[in-house]
């Protein structure tokens, strides 16, 4: 028995006015400071306003949220008692958001202690969660995942419950217009990963392998266009949808090698998050290979790439995704990310500790060795194509 988990999406154009819509008394908006510069803030308390909902903002979420940063995030709710937390921006901010609902909510469990086997959370007899999204493919404002950082230990924690999921997400286009090029590309490589691992993970179901299609279709389609003008607002609309599509799709299925791998390097080097498993992806494909080629070939034939005869589909589409991150200026191996070679020699160690206890690899259509994971580390800072 396997579980089909989505929130209520609401999109398109002017999505952003479903706030005025909400039923509540009081609303906690968790967001960066970024965001609040950028006016965003101001427009959801307007809808918030419309409503008849007082609200007050916490504007100190990092890039990769910590432990800490969750925990002063709740002493202000509790001080606030709010029945809706609306989160505003990207991954990072909707991750908090959710951690800090599930403390609000249930304070006997720390933010660390999520996992699938807690029955029951219980929440929203508490408060709603909201999450309007400022990115194009995190996912996060649909899953049930949330990534947090222990800086005390320099890892990242994956903590994964159903229960987590927004009730509702808001994904309207005009809030991605004003990303730059950087983080469109990153986050747009975050969801067509999220996509392609969706699809071809242990835990792959009918369910969301054709939302995982869609995603890889429109990545491939509109990344590009997205990315070279921001103002391409047929191309912004398809990016908005596809992450929230890819998000349903892989957290109903999981992420796999390519995520666990950016993981650990994003803990040790501050990588953002897309950045790093997009990178990650096609080297995945090709260690994983035989093991999936029937799905690579499906997933070539859908994005209408030939895979010329004797030649692994593995391969053209791992060439494919490394043509498009050129495309959009991504880098391709770990040393263009600007990482010193005596830095990463220095980190193995606890990047392969890292990539063996990460939860994403543990429906990985192949699992790598200790010893393998090394050299998948060392091929991927050369820029070498995997081929043990």
């Amino acid at each position: 028995m396997w579980y089909f988990v989505a929130p209520k999406v609401v999109f398109g154009q002017d999505a952003l006015s479903h706030l005025a819509e909400l039923k509540g008394r009081s609303a906690f908006i968790v967001t960066d400071k970024n965001i609040v510069s950028l006016g965003f803030v101001d427009k959801v308390r307007e809808q918030l306003s419309q409503a008849g909902i007082q609200t007050a903002v916490f504007d100190e979420i990092e890039s990769d949220p910590s432990l800490q940063t969750v925990q002063k995030g709740v002493a202000v709710m509790n001080q606030y008692g709010p029945d809706l937390v609306v989160a505003v921006g990207g991954g990072s901010v909707m991750d908090a958001a959710k951690a800090m609902r599930v403390q609000y909510e249930r304070p006997d469990i720390k933010p660390e202690e999520i996992n699938p086997f807690i029955s029951d959370l219980g929440l929203g007899a508490k408060c709603k969660l909201v999450c309007v999204t400022t990115t194009s493919g995190t996912g996060a404002e649909a899953t049930f995942a949330i990534i947090l950082t222990d800086t005390a230990d320099q890892r990242k924690l994956s903590l994964i419950n159903r229960e987590v999921v927004p009730d509702i997400a808001i994904v309207d286009p005009e809030l991605a217009r004003v990303m730059p090029p950087q983080i469109t590309a990153d986050t747009g490589m975050d969801a067509l990963t999220h996509a392609v691992e969706g699809y071809t993970c242990a835990w792959k179901n009918d369910f969301a392998d054709g939302l995982c299609i869609k995603a890889i279709q429109i990545v491939f389609k509109y990344l590009s266009r997205a990315v070279k003008n921001g103002n391409d607002m047929e191309a912004r609309e398809r990016m908005h949808n596809a992450g929230c599509i890819g998000g349903i799709g892989f957290i109903n299925a999981l992420s796999s090698m390519a995520h666990a791998a950016g993981h650990s390097l994003g803990a040790l080097f501050h990588v953002p998050h897309g950045r790093a498993v997009g990178m990650f992806l096609p080297y995945t494909i090709e260690y994983i290979g035989e093991a999936r080629e029937e799905l690579w070939a499906e997933i070539a034939y859908a994005i209408k790439l030939e895979v010329p005869e004797g030649k692994r589909a593995a391969t053209v589409l791992a060439q494919a995704i490394r043509g498009l991150a050129r495309e959009i200026n991504q880098p391709l191996s770990i040393e263009q990310m600007g990482i010193s070679l005596d830095s990463f020699n220095k980190a193995m160690e606890k990047l392969v500790d890292n990539v063996m206890s990460d939860g994403s690899l543990i429906v990985s259509a192949r699992i790598p060795s200790v010893a393998e994971s090394e050299k998948f580390f060392n091929y991927t800072y050369e820029g070498k194509s995997i081929d043990f």
